[in-house]
Parts: structure tokens; C-alpha cells; sequence
């Protein structure tokens, strides 16, 4: 998806001299408020000790909209929102990584290669026009889903529409452009395969889904990325995209009367296609303990996996308040007690992986080789604890307030918005789960925060370390957690 770019300054930069002597009187003014500073505060009233207490965030209001769905299946969303004269428009299709089969990385290559020509223009007539309307198309490819988008002025909506569809339908995937893109592409392979973060997540994801599961299929290499062919990009755009499987938001200020004719002619004729296409998940229990060798790295890289509740299920808004306390935030027990107090590690982190047909909590970070072993002591340590222990009333009240705040933040633009809307579609959540989700998040116990804190035993986990095992793997088999685990070297890919 395209980002939405900065909003330039309103002012022009002063001619050099004009600023220098704009600098000089603001020195000057500074000066004289510090030397003024003690007399004023010999007067000023005595500031309280302590601060006021933050109020509770607001419940998030989903603004008006209207969903209808086109004669062919595909499906609109309309959101009057904001008030800056511009608008998203945002197609979202239910078909990426699920659908490549064996050809990792196809999708993502066949939506970089839908920019470079459609409907008889060329690539750079496409971002002509996308300019022209005041912004830029984007495209992209995840693991469920792909996108075209356009961010614009609000008098273009129309057009914008008009532009997407071309770029979705009518895409040319000229034979003369692939080998430039390819070797874009070719160059982030190259460098995802010398980080170990990259590494660590496709051994994690390959152990626990399993390597025939397209979850579990993360990098191709460079052979079979090199072969792919403008036909097999035009096959899979060609099997995949369809009204069907297509759900178009449009979001910001402008005319519906205007927009809603508009997304009639440029979708109304689009072919139905497929049904979304939803893979179910086995992934394989643990415990399972991989290992990927960085002869004389200076760090590992740890990652955990869990399984955790599906979106939209009664555990799943206790498990992302918990995690933001254990290792989601940056004020959370882990980032507090292995970066903060113990200095393993700059920036550690956990989050809550949410599919359509599963959910998992991952944590990962970076340390010192040397403390591979007593980090994982350090994490092992929290989990039981939370689990053991419900926490205090501030630390969780703390916590809801900033998932919640957090919430409210993240929607407060037709962008982002749209990004939410499309993912609560995508997980199959209820209409009214954007409102709902403050309120729930507020709610949420210590008591269930600790027990959701138990969804992770850990005799139950997928752990991967990349890093120098001649030295880690003696820290591993010394921690207690560890003890009976076989331990696999792996490579990757």
C-alpha cells in the first residue's frame, strides 16, 4: 500500500541573511527569558508533587459508513472520515502467499510487476497520472491478501478509482521491465539471507507450520526466484484476482453520488473469479529447539512461538493487553529486565501474529552471544511469573489505558483506518468489533491477564537461536527449560 506523504511546509525557507538575523533575535529573546526565569519563579505558585491522574481513553466511534456489494461480488466500503480534502482508495484481494503453491515470492513479484504497465500505460504513465491526482500508487502482497492503493485529492476520487481498476484488471506485465524488477528483488533475497533476524523467522515459521504449508514457506532462493517468467506472473494474476475475492474501501472526503457511479463503471464488468481460498493450519506441537550456525557472530537471535487465540475468540483481547505487558511495549517486564536492568539487549519485543485460520505469539531479540542462555533464563523467568501472578492493579491498568490510547492514535487517519477495516474483514471479525474493541480492551482482569499468560507453557514451545553454537549451544543445554529437547541445526532456506 501506498504511504500517505508529508505534508510539506506552509513556509518557504528564509534568505540567508533574513535568517541569520532571525537567528540573532531569537538568541536574544532566549537570553532574556533566561535571566527573567529566577524572578519569575520566586512568584510563580508551588507546582504540585505529584501529577493528575490520566483519564480513562475515549471508546473509538466508527465513523458512518455504508458496505454494499456489486452485482459481480466484489464488495465496497464507504467512510466519510476527516476533514482535509483528500481521500484513499484502497482495493484489497483475498489471494497472496496462500496461492503461490511452491513459488515463494510470486505474488509479491506479480504486484510490483501490475505498476509497470496496464491498460496499454506504461509505468511511468502511471505515476504520471497517480501525481496528477496529487499522490502515489502503491501495490503489495502479503501472506492472505494483496493491494493496490492510491492516497489523493478529493475532486480525483473518481479517477483514482478508475486508475486502480486498470492497475488490477488490466495489467500488461511488460517481458522488457521484468528483469529490472527481478533484480530489485533479487537484491532484498540477497540481503535477507545474511540477516539473521530473516533466518530466524523462516526456520520458526517452517518448523511450526510445517515446510508444505505456505505459512511455512518464507524465502525461496535464488534459483527458483530467478526462474520465474512474465507468464507464470501472468497466470497466477489471472487464477487469483477477481470481483469475487476483491473488497474496494474508500476512505477521506468526497462525493458518494460521484464515487458510487464511478465504482460501478470501472468494476461493475469485472469477472466474478474464484472464491477466497482459506488453508486451514496443523502446525506441529512443541517442544522444538533449532538451531542456525553464525560462526563468530557477536549476537544471537532468539525467536519463541506459541500457539495463541484466534481473532475474534474470548481469549483473544486478554492475549494483546498481555502481551503488550510481558514483552509488547516498550515499558513491558521483558524490555525492562533484559535491556533496561541486565543489558543483554537493545531492542527485544513480542507481539500477537493474528490469520484468518490461525494466531500466534512470537518474541524475538537480539543479544550478546555471551548471554544467549541467561536471556532466555531472563524470558522463561517473566512468563511463569506473570503466570503464577496476577499483576498489580496499576501495572495492568497502565497497560489497558495504552493499548487502548494506542487504538484510538492508529485510527486517527483515513489511512490507517482503511488498514484496520480491511483487517478486521480480512479475519472475518463482526462490523461492530472497531467499537467494541476500547471498551473490551478496559475490561480486561488481571486474572486474565495472568491466564491468558498460560496459553504459553513452556513445554509447549517452538524456540530457533541463529547465532555462534559453539558457544550458545553450551548456555542452551545448561538451561533447565531445555533439558530433554533434541536440538536441530537447520539452514536456511
Amino acid at each position: 500500500m501506498s504511504s500517505i506523504p508529508a505534508r510539506p511546509s506552509l513556509r518557504p525557507p528564509l534568505p540567508s541573511k533574513e535568517a541569520s538575523e532571525m537567528r540573532r533575535m531569537i538568541a536574544s529573546l532566549t537570553a532574556a527569558a533566561l535571566l527573567a526565569a529566577p524572578v519569575a519563579g520566586a512568584a510563580a505558585q508551588e507546582l504540585p508533587s505529584t501529577p493528575p491522574p490520566i483519564p480513562a481513553p475515549k471508546a473509538f466511534k466508527m465513523p458512518a459508513s455504508e458496505t454494499y456489494t456489486l452485482d459481480n461480488g466484489m464488495k465496497v466500503t464507504l467512510i466519510p472520515y476527516g476533514v482535509a480534502p483528500k481521500a484513499v482508495v484502497s482495493l484489497q484481494v483475498y489471494a497472496g502467499g496462500i496461492n503461490e503453491g511452491p513459488d515463494t515470492w510470486l505474488a509479491g513479484l506479480t504486484l510490483d510487476m501490475m505498476r509497470e504497465g496496464a491498460a496499454g500505460m506504461t509505468a511511468a504513465q502511471i505515476a504520471q497520472k497517480a501525481a496528477d491526482m496529487g499522490g502515489g500508487l502503491g501495490t503489495g502482497s502479503g501472506a492472505t491478501s494483496s493491494g493496490v492503493s492510491i492516497n489523493v485529492l478529493s475532486e480525483r476520487t473518481p479517477d483514482a478509482i478508475a486508475l486502480v481498476a486498470d492497475v488490477a484488471q488490466r495489467p500488461t506485465f511488460p517481458e522488457s521491465e521484468l528483469a529490472r524488477v527481478k533484480a530489485n528483488w533479487n537484491r532484498r533475497l540477497a540481503i535477507a539471507l545474511t540477516q539473521p533476524g530473516t533466518l530466524a523467522n523462516a526456520a520458526i515459521t517452517r518448523a511450526y507450520y510445517g515446510a508444505d504449508h505456505p505459512y511455512g514457506r518464507v524465502l525461496p532462493t535464488p534459483e527458483q526466484f530467478g526462474a520465474y517468467s512474465a507468464a507464470q506472473l501472468k497466470a497466477w494474476h489471472a487464477a487469483n484476482f477477481g470481483a469475487k475475492r476483491a473488497h474496494l474501501y474508500i476512505a477521506g472526503r468526497f462525493d458518494a453520488a460521484a464515487v458510487k457511479a464511478a465504482v460501478e463503471k470501472a468494476f461493475g464488468g469485472w469477472a466474478m473469479g474464484p472464491e477466497r481460498e482459506l488453508i486451514p493450519v496443523d502446525p506441529k506441537p512443541g517442544p522444538q529447539v533449532l538451531l542456525v550456525d553464525r560462526p563468530d557472530a557477536p549476537q544471537s537471535t532468539i525467536n519463541l512461538m506459541f500457539p495463541a487465540p484466534e481473532a475474534g475468540s474470548a481469549g483473544d483481547i486478554p492475549m494483546r493487553v498481555m502481551n503488550a505487558l510481558l514483552g509488547g511495549s516498550f515499558s513491558s517486564r521483558i524490555t525492562r529486565n533484559i535491556r533496561e536492568e541486565k543489558g543483554y539487549t537493545y531492542s527485544p519485543g513480542s507481539g500477537v501474529g493474528l490469520l484468518p485460520t490461525n494466531a500466534v505469539w512470537t518474541f524475538n531479540a537480539d543479544v550478546t552471544t555471551a548471554a544467549t542462555g541467561p536471556s532466555l533464563t531472563e524470558v522463561f523467568k517473566e512468563i511463569r511469573t506473570l503466570q503464577q501472578t496476577p499483576p498489580g492493579d496499576e501495572e495492568a491498568a497502565g497497560m489497558r489505558q495504552y493499548m487502548a490510547g494506542l487504538f484510538v492514535i492508529t485510527n486517527s487517519t483515513a489511512g490507517t483506518l482503511v488498514n484496520t477495516l480491511a483487517t478486521r474483514d480480512a479475519l472475518g471479525l463482526p462490523r461492530d468489533w472497531v467499537d467494541t474493541y476500547v471498551p473490551a480492551t478496559l475490561a480486561v482482569t488481571p486474572a486474565q491477564m495472568s491466564e491468558a499468560a498460560r496459553r504459553l507453557p513452556l513445554d509447549k514451545m517452538t524456540l530457533v537461536v541463529v547465532g555462534d553454537l559453539k558457544v550458545v549451544t553450551p548456555q542452551l543445554q545448561a538451561l533447565p527449560e531445555l533439558k530433554g529437547i533434541e536440538f536441530e541445526t537447520v539452514t536456511v532456506p
